[in-house]
């Protein structure tokens, strides 16, 4: 097998350094061995003169298990094959818009992971928390109100999702989780406060004690693994950062105090920016009802100044979309309204070199360096002059995954 190299390309190697101009990557057998320098006579060359290449981008928080409009997928009036159908779609997507890896935060099992990484399915790397862990009647337990309880079980599909699984306790808690891991999942999703599309509380409800996400943190721990929660309000943070958890998922209420808390006990932060302004424009275009839109409020602004306080009191701060229902292809959306907050590298750090060290991957990947997995993407253009790139599929020229081209379009 020859070595191949990219030539001629602009490379910004997510560690937050300046770009280098025409310039080369060479890599073999699925990592990088060169960067820089002259391709031998005997090399597979990929021509890149014009391009800006970068480090495969990672999305932090996806639900490749809502794929489908999510209202109906939930009563039974869209079929399991095309559940799957809708699922395998939105991991070419994610693949096709430079997103080489993803963490999926609740909703599906080790299943569908494992048919994108035999190459029975097109798509990024997946690192899934299995079923989300909630409290009845928290966020991410979505039945009908008039559903009985003993019922939501019925929901799961197993090897392809399961949505989430209900704890009242710190016994359940611990039988939950210890399942979870069983099915596959490489970290634990905790809900510990109410939510946009939740069915029966408010964005300002907390959940779950403080020992019932201890549990978690145990069993994660024991795992050599971790617990992130989905938080709004900072009551529910500061409980799962004294239980232990090291991530926060949106934190649209992160006040100064609290950041300060999350930066001192090394608890990251990935807000999720497009999901709100998907939900904002169209909340019916993901299967579900318009009153969803009226629960957002004053999101935006609240994760934008909560990752603001964040980055001011040192927390790393990653990216994720959180894009739910049927079209899922709008992940580089997030890049494009972080560079708005931020600046465009920011962005493209947070999906690089930051997100990989929260999700626990950033000796393999995150940035360009020799010894690391060649994932890789080649943009028409320069992101960071022109940040609508990052949302722009047609502009994604070149995705290389493993060492593999997965899409050329040069």
């Amino acid at each position: 097998m020859s070595t191949t190299w990219l030539t001629g390309a602009t490379i910004i190697d997510g560690s937050g350094n300046r770009p280098v101009e025409n310039c080369a990557i060479a890599f073999h057998g699925g990592r990088i061995v060169a960067i820089g320098g002259t391709a031998p006579d005997d090399a597979e060359i990929v021509d890149c003169s014009g391009l800006t290449l970068t480090p495969g981008l990672i999305d932090a928080h996806v639900h490749l298990g809502g794929s489908s409009d999510l209202g109906p997928s939930l009563r039974r009036q869209i079929s399991v094959a095309e559940l799957a159908a809708d699922m395998f779609a939105s991991c070419g997507q994610a693949l096709d818009g430079g997103f080489t890896t993803v963490r999926d935060c609740g909703g599906v099992d080790g299943g569908l992971a494992g048919v994108v990484a035999s190459g029975k399915v097109r798509g990024p790397r997946i690192l899934t928390s299995g079923p989300i862990q909630c409290q009845t009647g928290g966020h991410g337990h979505l039945a009908s109100e008039w559903e009985p309880t003993s019922d939501w079980s019925d929901h799961d599909i197993p090897g392809l999702r399961c949505m989430s699984l209900l704890s009242d306790g710190p016994h359940e808690m611990r039988k939950n989780v210890r399942e979870t891991f069983r099915r596959g999942a490489d970290f634990l999703k905790l809900c510990v406060t109410g939510g946009v599309v939740s069915t029966h509380d408010k964005l300002t409800d907390t959940q779950f004690t403080v020992d019932e996400i201890a549990v978690a943190v145990e069993e994660a721990s024991a795992r050599g693994t971790y617990v992130t929660v989905h938080a709004h309000n900072n009551i529910g943070i500061r409980n799962a950062v004294a239980a232990g958890a090291k991530c926060v998922e949106h934190g649209s209420d992160i006040d100064d105090a609290t950041a300060e808390l999350m930066a001192a006990n090394g608890v990251a932060l990935v807000p999720t920016l497009a999901v709100v302004q998907a939900l904002s424009d169209n909340a019916a275009a993901a299967g579900l009802p318009d009153s969803v839109s009226g629960r957002i409020g004053a999101m935006m602004q609240g994760q934008i100044d909560g990752l603001l306080a964040a980055r001011a009191a040192g927390v790393r701060v990653g990216l994720g979309s959180d894009l739910i229902g049927a079209d899922q292809s709008g992940r580089g959306m997030e890049l494009v309204l972080r560079a708005r907050v931020e600046t465009p590298m920011a962005a493209l750090v947070s999906a690089t070199r930051i997100n990989a060290d929260i999700l626990g991957i950033g000796d393999e990947v995150g940035t360009i360096e020799v010894g690391k997995t060649a994932d890789l993407v080649a943009f028409r253009g320069d992101p960071l002059v022109e940040p609508e790139i990052f949302a722009d599929r047609e502009r994604i020229a070149l995705v290389v995954q493993n060492g593999r081209v997965v899409k050329d379009r040069r």
